[in-house]
């Protein structure tokens, strides 16, 4: 173990681990698709981020951290003083942490290798260590959250935070003018989350599954957003349409022909300049830990 891992009693991952299938994926498109999706909503991740109080010094957690976009960002805000650990349960997602935080000559960040699930089991040597936890758009996609919380509940320092960016009321998403090609893909792929044990509404749960375990909740707001053809953020929906549609043909969650026709949709709605989509909401939450 190294000196830096001995600070905070997590060992390094090992990355040659087989990791589980991410429901999205974790080849180079979605890679990529996540550092898209980073960038356009990095303003609302600092802003939670602030408003959790994350200060220079601090030991952080970054909850299903994927590749990494967020966590090399909470490195440098908590400094060389202080302390990021990201937790994935994909290899080729931390290799590529991993490697960014090397490049970036970033000596602060950690890789634990786990189930967010079974935090006792990826970090038994953590307890009451870390100022502050992050997860974005992770409990949407768990069958147990509630192991969350619990292993949270054990591993935050007492008035520790918890900050977490997910969705509500996910199948609200839809297109202007409204269609139902459309309203059926997004009808499927709430279908295909919950199949995985998964939840889009599941911050209409977080709440009270937090007070149940003792936290007080200190923070919650909602981000509705709107983007048009053109813009920048209308490359958010469509790159998760043109990895996760096709996904949905393949298991059976839609058709090939609901596939061809919502590609067709989505391709003149792309090329009307008086459509716009409403986003999914994605709600804010700060807890506080006891």
């Amino acid at each position: 173990m190294s000196t830096a891992a001995r600070k905070t009693g997590v060992h390094r991952a090992r990355t040659e681990t087989k990791s589980a299938e991410y429901v999205l994926g974790t080849d180079t498109d979605e890679s990529v698709r996540l550092g898209l999706q980073h960038r356009l909503w990095s303003a609302a991740a600092h802003e939670i981020w602030e408003t959790a109080g994350l200060q220079p010094g601090m030991t952080a957690l970054d909850l299903g951290c994927g590749p990494g976009y967020a966590t090399l960002d909470m490195a440098q805000i908590v400094g060389p003083r202080g302390r990021v650990i990201g937790v994935d349960e994909s290899a080729t997602f931390l290799k590529q942490l991993n490697d960014q935080a090397k490049a970036r000559r970033l000596e602060n960040v950690d890789r634990v290798l786990g189930d967010v699930q079974k935090l006792e089991e990826a970090m038994p040597r953590s307890d009451a260590s870390i100022d502050l936890a992050y997860a974005r758009w992770v409990f949407c996609f768990l069958p147990h959250p509630e192991y969350v919380i619990r292993g949270l509940r054990r591993l935050l320092k007492p008035g520790g935070r918890l900050a977490v960016q997910d969705y509500f009321n996910y199948e609200a998403m839809t297109i202007a003018p409204k269609n139902a090609a459309f309203s059926k893909v997004i009808a499927a792929v709430g279908k295909s989350w919950r199949a995985r044990g998964g939840d889009p509404d599941i911050m209409g749960r977080l709440p009270a599954m937090l007070a149940a375990a003792g936290f007080r909740i200190e923070h919650l707001q909602a981000r509705q957003r709107l983007a048009r053809p053109g813009s920048t953020l209308w490359h958010w929906p469509e790159s998760f349409f043109s990895n996760y549609v096709p996904r949905l043909a393949e298991s059976g969650f839609i058709t090939e022909g609901d596939r061809d026709e919502f590609t067709a949709l989505w391709k003149s709605t792309s090329e009307d300049p008086n459509a716009f989509i409403m986003l999914p909401a994605v709600y804010d939450l700060v807890a506080v830990r006891p």
